[in-house]
């Protein structure tokens, strides 16, 4: 796995699922039963306990997010935001950012010290990696100003792509 750090910022290239921290973002569709990509790879390692507490929140709107139980992950706890489905409108970088806050929020509200949160909305949401990179790194920046618990907050990318274009943006901000 690759990994480079940055303060409280930490970023990753692997699985994220494998990650242990107090929670990871489940980057959900607004159901939360499950789904592609990171959503299916969080219920699947979670196991089915996982999508029975899902099953009781009744869903998330785009921009929101919910906490639940880790179950079988080594992390205590995941939380679940849904994401914009790219449209090129301005209202999609708005909804990107709720996103991390909220989730930065929960995480916050819970006391928990650590996180990681994968690319959210750039795999079949169509989210520009370079946009989305931007947003998460700022909001995530900003909300580490005021937040008391949160120490390290990682990004975790799948894709060496993905990666490198995180690592740019980090590497010229820092």
């Amino acid at each position: 796995m690759n990994s480079k750090i940055y303060g409280p910022l930490e970023l990753h290239q692997g699985d994220i699922t494998r990650l242990q921290v107090d929670a990871i973002v489940n980057a959900a569709n607004r159901s939360l039963l499950g789904g592609g990509g990171v959503d299916g790879a969080i219920h699947r390692e979670a196991g089915p306990e996982l999508l029975a507490e899902c099953r009781t929140l009744g869903g998330c709107p785009t921009g929101e997010a919910r906490i639940t139980r880790g179950y079988n992950l080594p992390a205590a706890y995941v939380i679940h935001t849904v994401g914009p489905v790219y449209s090129g409108q301005p209202r999609d970088a708005a909804l990107l950012k709720s996103c991390y806050r909220e989730s930065l929020g929960l995480a916050a509200g819970k006391g928990l010290h650590s996180m990681a949160f994968p690319a959210i909305s750039c795999g079949v949401y169509g989210y520009p990696i370079e946009a989305a990179c931007g947003i998460a790194v700022e909001t995530t920046r900003e909300y580490l100003k005021q937040a008391v618990s949160l120490t390290r907050v990682l990004f975790v990318l799948f894709g060496r792509d993905d990666f490198e274009v995180y690592d740019q943006y980090l590497s010229k901000t820092s």
